[in-house]
């Protein structure tokens, strides 16, 4: 985002659902080598290692590696190396410490970005050996961004990014608790009861789809538990199966078991079935930002899962619009039930009214013809929609971004490590980050208002423990307004978010009507566990429940 999320993988089981691409560029015989390797790519963007190997007869006192750049790409976090761009020219150079290579040594650096793919390797000045093909699009795995000439959906990225609002498991917040008596024994299926208090008449349809992480097939689940994989895409999106699952009349409750292992969402719609198509990459999910997008005119939502042998994690999400309110739930061995993603009463409505009042973010308010609220774009996908500015934050950002010029931003990432800490300091328009032994560990290009929103791009999250967290903090700190204020990262309140200028109505507004205050509004909302996460190890039943509107 500008990520186009689709099913959401757990973090854990990314690495084993993404394409490796290998993209080897030889150099001449008896002589250093280069090499390039995108190591996770989600459709919008992707991360890449470049190892450097001394296959030389003597030692390397110091490493160049350039790159030129595809129009449109750009590179965002980078780590293990100092990077200068000229125009479309990328050159990586050597830190103090791993410059010198002795023969047979290696050493690794990289980064992530958007667009095409780094071409025209060079080492040192010299051709790496042999033009490097690079591919501009995804791995086969993953369904790169294609807006059809038709009325088909944007086909959507079919594997995890770094940075989404999966279910985590590392996710620690405190929900609603409350005990419950009737605990089913466990299973190799999770009971999942679907219950209908919306107050509407119309015919709800539910589809369970997801990856299972076991095969690493996509498809989708039948009200009895059964996972059958996706077949029959073609290079054009073409109808999937019908798959919808009948949901409860108002006032009624239905329950669909979902397997183990699996990994995905589950999509909700009033009054009519939702438009999925297949392609050769994988499922075409619905984009309503995107107005020529079928299921743009339907009532439609969505929950979060990752069901495994770790336990169950479910999130309602509003990290691409708000719709409609829903309770996430789950009870787990200890008869025990946590929920999570009430809102007060008339709380929607409230949302609603707060958005409309501001008029930056007015225009992503999107209405049926018979004058039904159907969504609220979140702020990026409003942006992509032409229907909020693109530009929004960029005054915010550069000011956040130069405090740090002439005072250090300390960021302290992992809660149950309190001493690892990193410091931050802005030269230009790049902020590296050193640990405690004045090492660079990470750096950051200035991020633009869709960065932001995104959670991408020049804040793009590796699946790292070094690198992800630190970019996790800083898009956090920008969505909630407090990066520049608040000088050690992540820190502070739910009363010290969202009080800066320009304003962030979308978010706020959704945290402040949410009886727990909890909310998925952005990829990296679980920093300070604020999103609306339930997880238990040992699940036993779940919930998802319609609320009034």
């Amino acid at each position: 985002m500008r990520r186009k999320r689709s099913l959401i993988l757990a973090a854990t089981a990314t690495a084993a659902a993404v394409a490796t691409a290998w993209i080897a560029l030889p150099a001449s015989a008896a002589a250093p080598t280069a090499s390039l390797k995108t190591v996770s790519n989600w459709g919008t963007g992707w991360q890449d290692e470049v190892t450097i190997s001394n296959t030389g007869a003597s030692s390397l006192d110091s490493w160049k590696v350039e790159f030129d750049l595809p129009a449109g790409a750009k590179i965002g976090s980078f780590w293990e190396a100092d990077m200068a761009l000229s125009g479309s020219h990328l050159t990586f150079t050597n830190r103090s410490w791993n410059g010198s290579l002795p023969v047979g040594s290696a050493v690794t650096f990289g980064f992530v970005g958007s667009g095409g793919q780094p071409i025209n390797c060079k080492l040192n000045g010299a051709p790496c050996g042999g033009e490097a093909i690079v591919p501009t699009s995804a791995p086969a795995s993953v369904a790169a961004t294609t807006r059809p000439a038709t009325t088909a959906p944007t086909v959507e990225a079919t594997t995890a990014a770094p940075a989404t609002s999966a279910p985590k498991p590392s996710a620690t917040s405190t929900k609603t608790t409350e005990a419950d008596t009737d605990v089913p024994p466990a299973a190799n299926t999770l009971p999942v009861t679907f219950t209908n208090r919306s107050g509407r008449s119309g015919q709800v349809f539910v589809y369970v789809l997801g990856t299972n992480l076991t095969t690493g097939k996509l498809g989708y689940v039948d009200a009895a538990g059964g996972f059958t994989a996706w077949s029959g895409g073609a290079s054009t999106p073409v109808p999937a199966p019908d798959v919808a699952i009948s949901g409860p009349a108002n006032g009624e409750a239905k329950t669909i078991n979902v397997p183990k292992n699996l990994s995905g969402r589950v999509y909700f719609s009033f009054g009519e079935k939702l438009d999925f198509r297949l392609t050769t990459d994988g499922l075409v999910q619905p984009a309503p930002w995107n107005s020529s997008d079928p299921n743009h005119d339907i009532l439609f939502d969505w929950s979060e899962f990752t069901l495994n042998d770790s336990g169950l994690w479910l999130n309602s999400s509003q990290v691409d619009q708000f719709a409609v309110p829903h309770v996430v739930s789950v009870t787990g061995g200890s008869g025990t039930t946590s929920k999570t993603g009430e809102l007060v009463d008339g709380g929607r409505q409230k949302v609603i009214n707060a958005v409309k009042g501001d008029a930056d973010f007015a225009k992503s308010v999107v209405t049926a013809a018979d004058g039904t609220v159907l969504r609220v774009l979140a702020p990026g996908k409003a942006a992509d929609a032409g229907l909020m500015s693109p530009t929004y934050l960029d005054g915010y950002i550069t000011s956040a971004w130069n405090a740090y010029t002439s005072k250090s931003l300390t960021v302290v990432p992992f809660t149950d490590q309190p001493n690892l800490r990193y410091t931050g300091k802005t030269a230009g328009d790049v902020m590296s980050f050193t640990d405690s032994t004045g090492k660079t560990v990470a750096s950051f290009t200035k991020p633009s208002t869709a960065n932001v929103w995104g959670c991408d791009g020049a804040l793009g999250a590796p699946n790292d423990q070094v690198v992800g967290p630190i970019a996790r903090t800083l898009c956090a700190a920008l969505w909630r307004t407090t990066l520049g204020e608040l000088d050690t990262q992540p820190s502070g309140t739910a009363a010290d978010f969202y009080t800066g200028s320009p304003a962030n109505t979308y978010a706020k507004s959704i945290h402040d009507n949410m009886v727990d205050g909890k909310a998925y509004a952005f990829a990296f909302d679980d920093v300070q566990n604020q999103e609306s996460l339930v997880h238990d190890g040992d699940p036993r039943k779940a919930g998802i429940t319609l609320t009034p509107f």
